[in-house]
């Protein structure tokens, strides 16, 4: 009695959270700072496109970010504060890679010299990761602003929230459905490794030692294993591998024609064809050049950034994106 007591009040917490999420996410609207700074979105996308012409593969890695913030906390830009005891999200090991600050610090300060603390952090990684993957020919969408920062970020919180590349379909599943993500947003946010690069240390197991007899991912293209042996070397750590390879700098449907033919990079990527839904969808995508893949991306991308998010007189608004005011 007393074990289905403290269920039954475990599951009126996550409601009343979720509740709270959903009346925060409402509050996000289209052109948000329309009458406080006019020209927000235009001032994101010009200092974006100023990083993006010259280096194009930090789209993958803002878009990354993107994700990553909203995964711990929701939307609230807490993936961006440091801290002198390295206790902050971006310290925890599945962050340590992450890249692009400078640009998201760039567009900050272009926003505060033309409108002091009315843009938000939050607001910022979302609006950068959209027009950085248009403007490398990926899908653009219409952006609801009006996100708040946080002012906690905790190392201990990235681990339990942000989907390893080791994950199997299930545990994916359960981690999108906890964040209000659906089977579908899964397999099409999973879409966005047709752009990206990642390091050795993040599939390595799948080379040499995957159940612990020294062999390679049976589930993997061997003919794919002897491409990625040749460039990860048993305990390599840091040599980098496209995720899309041939198609890496492209945002297109290749993801998906490459994951069919068993050469998906990750676990995570291969355990796409071991549920029916994300198999479907999966085939379909990559049978139909893409049929549908634009459209349902930008539509999963505008949900994920409704995270969590805080809004109206919550938090605020940071001055500087790696410090609270």
């Amino acid at each position: 009695m007393a074990t289905r007591k403290r269920l039954s009040l475990l599951l009126l917490q996550l409601l009343l959270v979720l509740a709270l999420h959903l009346a925060h996410a409402h509050r996000l609207k289209l052109r948000f700072y329309k009458n406080t700074c006019p020209n927000a979105e235009a001032i994101v996308r010009n200092t974006t496109y100023k990083f993006i012409s010259k280096a194009p593969t930090l789209a993958a890695a803002l878009l990354r970010m993107h994700f990553h913030d909203c995964f711990v906390r929701g939307c609230d830009g807490s993936v961006l504060l440091t801290s002198s005891k390295e206790n902050a999200e971006r310290d925890a090991s599945p962050n340590r890679s992450l890249r692009g600050f400078q640009v998201i610090d760039a567009v900050k300060s272009a926003l505060e010299e033309a409108c002091p603390c009315t843009v938000s952090c939050a607001d910022i990684i979302a609006l950068v990761a959209r027009d950085a993957v248009s403007l490398i020919g990926g899908p653009f969408w219409d952006l609801p602003t009006g996100r708040r920062d946080g002012r906690v970020s905790l190392k201990s919180e990235v681990r339990p929230n942000v989907p390893s590349p080791s994950s199997n379909v299930t545990v994916l599943k359960q981690m999108f459905s906890v964040k209000g993500l659906s089977v579908k947003d899964l397999v099409v946010l999973s879409g966005s490794h047709t752009i990206g690069i990642s390091h050795c240390r993040s599939f390595g197991n799948r080379l040499y030692n995957f159940t612990g007899k020294g062999e390679a991912d049976p589930s993997m293209d061997p003919n794919y294993v002897v491409w990625l042996k040749k460039k990860c070397k048993p305990g390599d750590r840091t040599t980098l591998v496209e995720m899309d390879p041939g198609s890496f700098r492209t945002f297109d449907v290749n993801y998906y024609k490459v994951v069919t033919q068993r050469r998906g990079l990750f676990q995570s990527d291969a355990a796409l064809l071991n549920d029916v839904q994300t198999q479907a969808y999966v085939k379909l995508q990559a049978e139909n050049d893409g049929v549908s893949f634009a459209g349902d991306f930008a539509i999963s991308m505008v949900k994920m950034g409704k995270i969590g998010v805080l809004t109206g007189k919550a938090s605020e608004i940071r001055k500087k994106c790696a410090f609270v005011n």
